[in-house]
């Protein structure tokens, strides 16, 4: 009998829906983590400098990919050393809990509070949050990419440039500013947001970093282990979206049967004055017979 042998496929002669996105919170980790130059070529262009620039770019938070990964412990950030200088935090996010502030927040502390015994606090490391969010964080802004720092709120004046938070919001990518463009942060958001074989291949024809970065795609898409657990966070994000909307539903019927309750308490309030204004007027009318019946007599 003989073995069977795998055949690897040339991408550039596939068409059709993706069955991966690279919102896949996985498919990215492992496309950031196994492949240096397409992570430093992302960071590199998130910072606003050119590759040669980057002296070293390592991921200090690495994971056995294809590895099983308990639900409870699957954050897919990847925290990135540029330079000895600098550490990047990087996730993509997919699913809105609405609390993408405070999240991003705590993981920035959690990053920059990483001083060694014997070190001074002037020693500390920059710090940079990016989450790249398939939705929007704040309902009143539609940035493309937004950047937050600490800053006087009178003067502006910064008060520290080494904490720092980022929002690439893939929902909002014809926002993106010239300046977004030059860098081509906009290319990357279009590339990690594509759904089909035609998307990828026509960012490809334009820049040979993305052309590399899809055929690296591919490549992880055909590997077992990896295509298990990229299946397992599209199952979760289905059961994600699926309670989200279940939780609307009944916050819905909450809000129609709190809606009905006050309709009907009202009703109550109302017969009540009703009933007060007859009792008021009983009164008035007995009194007016008392009083007719103390001058002449009961009738």
């Amino acid at each position: 009998m003989k073995k069977k042998q795998n055949v690897t496929v040339d991408w550039h002669t596939l068409t059709g829906k993706l069955w991966f996105r690279c919102t896949n919170d996985y498919l990215f980790r492992a496309l950031m983590q196994k492949y240096d130059d397409i992570r430093t070529a992302f960071i590199a262009t998130l910072i606003g400098c050119e590759v040669e620039d980057i002296d070293s770019c390592v991921v200090e938070n690495p994971i056995v990919l294809g590895e099983t990964i308990e639900d409870k412990d699957f954050i897919l950030d990847i925290r990135v050393s540029v330079n000895d200088a600098l550490t990047m935090n990087v996730e993509m996010q997919v699913i809105n809990r609405y609390n993408w502030p405070e999240r991003s927040v705590s993981y920035l502390c959690r990053t920059f509070d990483d001083l060694k015994t014997g070190q001074d606090y002037i020693e500390v490391r920059p710090v940079w949050q990016v989450g790249i969010t398939d939705f929007q964080v704040f309902k009143d802004r539609n940035d493309f990419y937004g950047t937050y720092m600490l800053l006087n709120l009178k003067s502006y004046k910064l008060y520290t440039d080494k904490f720092k938070i980022s929002v690439i919001d893939l929902t909002n990518i014809d926002n993106a500013t010239e300046a977004d463009k030059r860098a081509g942060l906009d290319r990357w958001a279009m590339m990690f947001k594509a759904t089909t074989w035609e998307d990828l291949k026509g960012l490809a024809e334009e820049d040979p970093v993305i052309e590399k970065a899809v055929g690296y795609m591919h490549v992880l898409s055909e590997e077992e282990m990896i295509k298990e657990r990229m299946w397992a966070r599209e199952e979760f994000y289905r059961n994600e979206r699926t309670n989200q909307k279940l939780m609307e539903m009944y916050k819905g019927d909450a809000e129609k049967y709190k809606g009905d309750a006050e309709k009907y308490k009202q009703m109550y309030v109302d017969q009540e004055a009703k009933l007060a204004d007859k009792d008021a007027k009983l009164a008035d009318q007995e009194a007016k017979l008392a009083e007719y019946e103390r001058k002449y007599g009961k009738l």
